[in-house]
């Protein structure tokens, strides 16, 4: 059996102070959080302001987006995500393949996430940085992606999938005009 060196086995706590004085101190701490704080609340906090997607304006952006793809006979998937990659509305037209409504969400949330289109993602891996395609969370890197920005903030993204890389970026274009921005 391991012996432990005497020093240890005879240290002692430190004697504890006074009640009354540790509450002293405890209460000045409140009490100088308290006023802090209230003169945070009288002036201004400081917090930042975020403007989201109503469910108005998603409405919008998916009308707009499968008129442009019935416009063009496109059978495609189109996706609206939140800020933070979260499903806000899914179709799939008459004849899209199972399969788009999922890469058409990936799309979505890779550009959402990451705060551009994701196309730039699949450049990146084109253009040689493979390496790229282990990032996580992020798997919808080909071009259809298109985020939604508002005042200089990414609110949500579109994702299409279903036709031509390019023509998928398309008509999530057409969706997110719709709302003006």
């Amino acid at each position: 059996m391991a012996r432990f060196p005497r020093a240890i086995l005879l240290w002692r706590a430190p004697p504890a102070k006074p009640a009354g004085e540790r509450l002293g101190k405890t209460m000045a701490g409140v009490r100088r959080y308290t006023s802090t704080f209230n003169q945070m609340n009288d002036q201004e906090s400081g917090m930042q302001q975020k403007t989201v997607l109503t469910a108005d304006d998603v409405k919008k952006i998916m009308a707009a987006a499968e008129t442009e793809a019935k416009n063009h006979h496109w059978a495609v998937s189109i996706v609206v995500v939140d800020d933070g990659g979260h499903l806000l509305a899914m179709q799939r037209l008459d004849g899209a393949a199972p399969i788009s409504a999922y890469i058409a969400g990936e799309k979505a949330r890779t550009s959402a996430l990451g705060r551009r289109e994701s196309k730039i993602y699949e450049d990146m891996i084109n253009n040689g940085r493979y390496s790229f395609m282990t990032a996580p969370v992020l798997q919808g890197m080909l071009e259809g992606g298109v985020p939604i920005v508002c005042n200089d903030q990414v609110v949500g993204a579109v994702g299409v999938s279903g036709v031509k890389s390019t023509e998928d970026a398309q008509i999530a274009r057409a969706g997110i005009a719709a709302l003006g921005l």
